[in-house]
C-alpha cells in the first residue's frame, strides 16, 4: 500500500481540480453552454468519486461502506455492489444480497491471493428461479477487504476493467485513511513522549517552593498548590491534539507563577499578546516546553536577573510567536542536530518534538526558527497559520 501514497494524493488533487474546472464550464449563467457530452460525463464521474471519497477516508465501516457503495455502483455499471471487510458484508447496494455468503467466501480467497476473481453462473448456485445474479467480479481493496461488482449477465471485459479500476481507487482511499490514522496515533505518541519529558526537577522544585511557604505564608502556599494542580491537570489531560493559544498561555502563566516563587526577583517576565490571536489553534503543549527550556537552560544558569519575553502578534494569515530569554544561550552547532532528531537527550526540553509536530500539522515551512549563541541568549520563533482545514480543537 505504501507505493500508492504519492499516486493517491495526486489523483485526489487532480479529481478536485478537474471537477472544479468542469463545474465552472457547465454552470456559466447567461452564456452559451460549451460543455460537451464527454465533459459532462467526466464531471459526473469525478463528482461521484469525490463524494464517495469522503466516507472512505474515515476507513471501511458499515456506515462508510453504505454511503460509498451507493455512489460507486453507477460508476462501475453493475446491478449490485458490495464492500466486504474481515469476512463480513458491510454494505450491499442493488442485487445480490441472497448470495452474500458466497461473495464472502470468494472475497476471502481473493484477498488471500491478492488478485481479482471473476465468478460465473455455475459458481453462484441459487434456488431462486428468477435470480438476477449471473456473475460477479471481486477485487481486493485492502489486506482484509474486497469490492464485489454484481452483474445480471456474463461478466463482460468492460465490467471487469471498471471493477478493477474502482477497486484500485477504493484501495488508495483506504490507504490514505490508514495514513491519516497513523499520523493521529503518532501525534498522540509524541504528546505522551513530551509529557514524559516534563522535568522531574521542576516537579521537585515546585513542591519544595510550595513547602517553603507553608509556615511563613500559608495563603501563598495554597495559591501555588492550586496553580501547580491546574498546571499538571492541563499538561496531562487525556484528549485533544490541539489547543488554543489562550489555553496554552494560561498554562504557561501557571508554570511561571511557580517558577517566580522559586527565583523571586531574579526572574522577570514580560508578555505582549495581541488579543486577536488568542483563538489561534496550535498543537497541544507547543509553547510550554519552549518556556521551560528558556527558564531551565537559559536563565537559571545566569547570574543575577534574567528576562523572559513572550510575544504573539497578528501577521495577516499567520500568528507569529516569539519566546526569548537573555540567558546563557546555546552553541548554534548543537541546535541543528537537536532539531534534526526527535530523540532529545534532555539537554533541550522538547525542541525536536515541538518542531516535528508543527511541521506535521502545518507543513515543513512552519518549523521552529532558533536564534542563539553562547552568552547571547536564545530566541525561538514560531509561525502558526490562523486557519488550517485539518486543525481544530477537540
Amino acid at each position: 500500500m505504501g507505493s500508492l501514497m504519492p499516486t493517491a494524493l495526486a489523483v485526489t488533487a487532480l479529481i478536485g481540480a478537474l471537477a472544479a474546472a468542469i463545474w465552472a464550464v457547465t454552470s456559466l449563467r447567461g452564456r452559451q453552454r460549451i460543455a460537451t457530452e464527454t465533459q459532462r460525463a467526466t464531471y459526473q464521474v469525478l463528482h461521484a468519486a469525490g463524494l464517495a471519497a469522503e466516507p472512505l477516508r474515515g476507513g471501511l465501516t458499515p456506515s462508510s461502506a453504505a454511503k460509498a457503495s451507493k455512489l460507486l455502483r453507477p460508476l462501475v455499471g453493475s446491478t449490485g455492489l458490495a464492500l466486504i471487510e474481515h469476512g463480513t458484508v458491510l454494505a450491499l447496494d442493488g442485487d445480490g444480497d441472497h448470495h452474500a455468503a458466497q461473495f464472502t467466501i470468494a472475497a476471502q480467497r481473493a484477498v488471500e491471493g491478492d488478485r481479482a476473481t471473476v465468478l460465473r453462473t455455475d459458481e453462484l448456485p441459487c434456488e431462486l428461479l428468477d435470480c438476477p445474479v449471473r456473475g460477479a467480479v471481486i477485487v481486493p481493496v485492502s489486506s482484509t477487504g474486497a469490492l464485489v461488482a454484481v452483474t445480471d449477465q456474463h461478466p463482460a471485459p468492460g465490467l471487469v476493467q471498471a471493477a478493477l479500476e474502482t477497486g484500485r481507487w477504493v484501495s488508495a482511499q483506504l490507504a490514505l485513511a490508514e495514513l491519516d490514522a497513523s499520523r493521529e496515533r503518532l501525534a498522540r505518541a509524541e504528546v505522551r513522549a513530551l509529557r514524559a519529558q516534563i522535568s522531574p526537577h521542576f516537579i521537585y522544585n515546585a513542591l519544595t517552593a510550595i513547602a517553603s511557604f507553608v509556615r511563613t505564608d500559608p495563603d501563598r502556599a495554597r495559591e501555588l498548590l492550586e496553580e501547580f494542580a491546574e498546571f499538571t491537570r492541563y499538561s496531562f489531560r487525556a484528549h485533544g491534539e490541539f489547543t488554543t493559544l489562550a489555553e496554552e498561555l494560561r498554562s504557561i502563566d501557571r508554570y511561571l507563577t511557580i517558577e517566580r516563587a522559586r527565583f523571586g526577583d531574579r526572574l522577570q517576565v514580560r508578555l505582549r499578546i495581541a488579543p486577536e490571536v488568542l483563538p489561534v489553534t496550535l498543537p497541544f503543549l507547543c509553547l510550554q516546553p519552549l518556556v521551560e527550556n528558556a527558564v531551565r537552560h537559559g536563565l537559571s544558569r545566569k547570574p543575577g536577573v534574567g528576562n523572559l519575553h513572550i510575544e504573539a502578534e497578528d501577521a495577516g494569515a499567520e500568528c507569529h510567536i516569539t519566546v526569548e530569554d537573555d540567558g546563557v544561550g546555546m552553541d548554534p552547532e548543537v541546535i541543528g542536530p537537536t532539531l534534526a532528531h526527535s530523540d532529545d537527550d534532555g539537554q533541550h526540553v522538547g525542541l525536536a518534538n515541538v518542531d516535528e509536530r508543527l511541521r506535521a500539522a502545518f507543513g515543513d515551512q512552519f518549523g521552529l526558527v532558533v536564534e542563539t549563541g553562547i552568552d547571547a541568549g536564545t530566541r525561538v520563533i514560531l509561525r502558526i497559520p490562523k486557519f488550517h482545514p485539518k486543525v481544530r480543537v477537540t
